[in-house]
């Protein structure tokens, strides 16, 4: 709500990432580049020696690689419904079983060959022979019941073909084969960068979300206890859009607030 951002003195940024929108394509990068990027764009604007980040889906993501390579830039950060490598070591056999069956088989699919087979990544995705990612075409069926009211929001959106204008395979397909590739280190195996700091670290998931299994968030919050794990037990994918969500968030992660 405009009134809360007047309230805390919030200013608002978001951005294009590689390959979408006018953002040029990155095709060499890695979940260390996206985090570089964010540093970099926040020093050009001048927004000061620390903010705060939320990320959302695949951005949510992303998060992790920016407390991993700039935790020193970081005021507080909101993890929200954020997308899990299956081959992040650290995870238990029974966890990584558990959430890789809540997939339908082509998102299984699709996943396995993001990692194994990249280089086919944008042909398996584009192909007709059979189905590709269902979460890229945006499969209903993937809707929990409280998503199907809320993605109403976000049909019919004028800036859907600018969105993509670059293709699929310089932005969602490259996120894909960065996202479910291979990593040289893993979140369940960090340390609390900010040890000593006031900072906090928010997770929140729906434990009815069908395109991201709470599983992996889940067994991540036990694994780290200096991420406040908020999971919403009749929430989808898409709670971030909900009436009153964005606010509660934000509340969370700048005063504190449950």
């Amino acid at each position: 709500m405009q009134a809360l951002m007047e309230e805390l003195g919030i200013y608002l940024l978001s951005f294009d990432r590689p390959g979408y929108g006018e953002s040029d394509a990155h095709p060499g990068r890695t979940e260390k580049s996206i985090a570089l990027d964010i540093q970099e764009l926040a020093d050009n604007l001048q927004l000061g020696p620390k903010f705060h980040l939320i990320g959302f889906s695949m951005g949510g993501e992303i998060m992790w690689s920016c407390l991993k390579y700039i935790p020193h830039r970081l005021a507080g950060v909101a993890i929200l419904a954020p997308v899990g490598n299956y081959w992040w070591s650290g995870f238990p056999r029974e966890v990584i079983e558990e959430a890789w069956y809540v997939q339908f088989p082509q998102d299984q699919r699709a996943v396995w060959v993001s990692l194994h087979l990249p280089w086919l990544t944008n042909w398996w995705n584009t192909q007709t022979l059979f189905p590709g990612s269902g979460v890229k075409e945006g499969n209903s069926n993937i809707l929990s019941k409280e998503d199907v009211p809320l993605g109403e929001k976000f049909t019919g959106r004028p800036y859907e073909e600018q969105v993509r204008q670059q293709g699929e395979h310089d932005s969602l397909h490259r996120d894909m084969m960065v996202g479910f590739g291979k990593w040289d280190w893993s979140p369940l195996e960090m340390e609390n960068p900010f040890a000593g700091e006031d900072v906090k670290v928010h997770l929140w998931h729906g434990v009815e979300d069908l395109y991201v299994p709470v599983q992996l968030s889940r067994y991540i919050s036990k694994k780290l206890p200096w991420v406040v794990y908020h999971e919403l037990p009749t929430a989808g994918h898409l709670f971030p859009a909900a009436d009153g969500m964005p606010d509660r968030i934000v509340r969370s992660l700048l005063l504190g607030d449950e």
